[in-house]
């Protein structure tokens, strides 16, 4: 949602004569949110590892919502002065704690519920949640900048994006609830074999070790080529190609279904061909087009032709998460599979995150480099992708069940 109006609550927030500070202001305080996700994953990771996976789901999705809700109540700067960045940072730290914990668990369970021949296509169907939720918050982004005319928008029409995102969350803890808890570890939990500190299992041997660095090589790569792509896309839209909000509105939309439906493909996919040569395939092929899709981007005269290219780099860029959800289930024993596949995700975070703010950082003197910084940037991504793709064995066949 904070994605959708950076660059408001960089003026409403961060006010600063120079737009670019305000603008690494806001992003900072976003990229908390990311930081705090691994300390999430990792407590509420060990807590489903404990004491089961829906418990944890169940505590994180509300959490999560009602920071969510909350971030509309909030102050601005011109209401209380410098409370209002401090209480945005505290609402953004407690967001991304329970939202990392959110994660892990719902992979952990869903993937230990299917069959084995079914986790491909249950895992891209997984991994989109995330994108049906940003499709939403796109939509009711275009819905209040329609409705809305600019000063009604930065007076109330902002917080009206926020409160909504209560939705959402209600419907997943709905959904959460009526969910059996894991058959595979409810068996570990009667046989006694659930760990007392997974985490401390899961590092204090050199095999977990290794494990857990190559699993997080491939996860940064996934993380910083995801947000320099469409983690920065509405803020290059508004600010670099300058186009007005309800057209930035319509391309997210388009960009978010994109990456929905890319990610369920890449989940199938990787059920035919394999986990490493899915994600592989799409590191190349973002290798290949980042630079030529954002300098259409940057120079196309249409919303027609912003919207092909829209499709081409989401695409590309972001619909290698598909496969993850069953990738790191099946790489982790089920004595620490919340714990491993909730730090390992959420830990991409801690380099991946930074790609919105390096871009800002490159992007600042507004040169006609613009798309080939932003393509570099996601070929920084796709090469570490490439790289964890390489040193992590293929797990599809995997029996996680034992």
């Amino acid at each position: 949602m904070m994605l959708l109006v950076i660059p408001l609550i960089s003026i409403l927030f961060f006010p600063a004569e120079d737009p670019t500070f305000s603008l690494l202001a806001t992003f900072a305080a976003y990229i908390i949110t990311l930081i705090m996700r691994p300390f999430g994953g990792a407590f509420f990771g060990n807590f489903g590892d404990k004491h089961g996976r829906k418990k944890a789901m169940m505590i994180t999705i509300i959490g999560f919502s009602g920071a969510t809700f909350a971030t509309g109540l909030l102050p601005t700067w011109q209401m209380v002065g410098i409370m209002a960045p401090i209480l945005l940072i505290g609402l953004r730290f407690m967001q991304g704690f329970f939202a990392g914990g959110e994660w892990g668990s719902g992979a952990v369970i869903t993937m230990e519920t299917v069959p084995k021949e079914k986790r491909g296509i249950l895992s891209g169907f997984l991994q989109s949640g995330f994108n049906f939720g940003f499709v939403i918050a796109s939509v009711v982004f275009f819905g209040v900048v329609s409705i809305f005319s600019e000063k009604e928008f930065i007076e109330i029409g902002w917080r009206i994006m926020f409160f909504t995102g209560i939705i959402p969350g209600l419907v997943a803890l709905f959904v959460r609830f009526r969910m059996n808890e894991s058959e595979v570890w409810l068996k570990k939990q009667i046989q006694r074999k659930t760990e007392k500190s997974p985490l401390k299992k899961l590092l204090s041997s050199k095999d977990g070790r290794k494990k857990f660095i190559f699993s997080l090589i491939l996860m940064t790569g996934l993380m910083y080529a995801y947000y320099t792509s469409i983690g920065f896309y509405p803020t290059f839209l508004q600010n670099y190609v300058e186009i007005e909000k309800s057209q930035v509105s319509l391309l997210m939309i388009v960009g978010t279904t994109t990456s929905l439906f890319g990610q369920i493909f890449t989940g199938y996919l990787s059920q035919r061909i394999g986990r490493r040569k899915t994600i592989a395939f799409f590191a190349i092929a973002a290798i290949a087009l980042a630079i030529p899709t954002f300098y259409g981007l940057y120079n196309a005269q249409s919303v027609y032709e912003r919207a092909t290219y829209t499709i081409i780099l989401i695409f590309v860029a972001t619909t290698g998460f598909g496969p993850i959800p069953a990738f790191l289930s099946e790489r982790f024993p089920t004595e620490v599979r919340n714990s491993a596949s909730g730090l390992i995700y959420n830990g991409g975070l801690i380099f991946g995150s930074w790609a919105p703010l390096i871009a800002v950082t490159m992007l600042s003197k507004g040169t006609e480099w613009i798309p080939i910084l932003l393509g570099m940037n996601v070929i920084i991504g796709s090469i570490i992708i490439l790289i964890g793709a390489k040193i992590n064995p293929e797990t599809r066949d995997v029996d996680i069940t034992i």
